[in-house]
């Protein structure tokens, strides 16, 4: 047998046949006059080469072979009408999945309200987050786990696509009575005399500040991975640091105080980063244009 078309239409029209029985009520059903109806069953029966019904002037009955097409033509239209029904949900946005890989800063202050705002206009779309450092965030999208990333590299090979989300200032953060919280103007020899507070040395804002401090050296206390710990030891005095604008959510604490760190060189980009080979899906590709259109305003005091 050679290559088979075989067409949603004939099998609707055979299945109308088989269970109405008759060639005039089955055309009704299918909206077609009955001599377009009947070419319809016939050009399915000389495509799979066998007679599906025997017909005499008052009954139409299903043969053999119609009676072995029944169940799987049934099965192959509900499948067809349920794929069908399932892409009107996608494009309609009422279902579907997404998933974001971003860095933990932005995945805690600035994310919340963003995924708040697309569940409510999308609540059948599944959410998926990977709050990580830049280059796991990559690792996500380039395996297929993230659809895209929010990242502080924007990197340059031709397998990704880089869209600039925003540029993030950094700012100095201490305690309300630390010396640095009411001085005049702050330079970097006036941060190096006091126990500073870092973030690990894989983290995009430890990256920035060193690259932006060289040569000057900070005088290190500690290193650590998360934000809340950086809050945490610079609430209790152990020392100052320096965060993005986009992390000050953590820092707003009575006893603290952010003033910004103006430095040459030292501003933090974040990129909307995805694969330059595979297209988003409509879900992801809502939610990316949501976050363009939403995108985060660095504080500058």
């Amino acid at each position: 047998m050679g290559q088979m078309n075989l067409s949603t239409r004939q099998l609707r029209a055979f299945l109308a046949l088989a269970e109405l029985r008759s060639f005039t009520r089955a055309a009704n059903r299918c909206h077609l006059s009955q001599p377009a109806f009947s070419a319809l069953v016939r050009s399915l029966e000389e495509a799979l080469g066998a007679r599906l019904f025997d017909r005499d002037t008052r009954n139409v009955e299903l043969t053999a072979e119609g009676r072995l097409l029944e169940e799987p033509a049934r099965r192959l239209v509900a499948d067809f009408e349920g794929l069908v029904a399932d892409m009107g949900d996608r494009v309609a946005r009422r279902k579907g999945r997404v998933s974001v890989a971003a860095l933990p800063s932005l995945a805690a202050g600035w994310l919340p309200g963003l995924f708040a705002e697309f569940r409510r206009t999308n609540p059948g779309v599944d959410l998926a987050l990977h709050d990580t450092l830049s280059d796991q965030c990559l690792d996500l999208v380039r395996a297929g786990r993230a659809d895209f990333a929010l990242a502080a590299t924007g990197p340059e090979s031709p397998e990704w696509t880089t869209e600039v989300l925003c540029r993030d200032r950094f700012h100095l953060v201490c305690r309300r009575d630390h010396p640095l919280a009411t001085k005049a103007a702050l330079r970097v020899k006036d941060l190096a005399g006091y126990p500073f507070v870092h973030f690990s040395r894989a983290s995009s804002v430890r990256q920035h500040l060193e690259a932006a401090l060289h040569p000057q050296q900070m005088a290190t206390v500690l290193e650590v991975e998360h934000l809340t710990t950086v809050m945490g030891m610079v609430e209790e005095g152990v020392g100052i640091t320096v965060v993005p604008g986009l992390t000050l959510f953590e820092f707003e604490r009575g006893s603290l105080v952010h003033r910004p760190f103006n430095l040459a060189g030292l501003t933090r980009t974040i990129y909307l980063v995805r694969r330059a080979d595979r297209s988003l899906s409509i879900a992801a590709r809502s939610l990316y244009e949501l976050m363009i259109e939403r995108k985060p305003v660095s504080r500058r005091n």
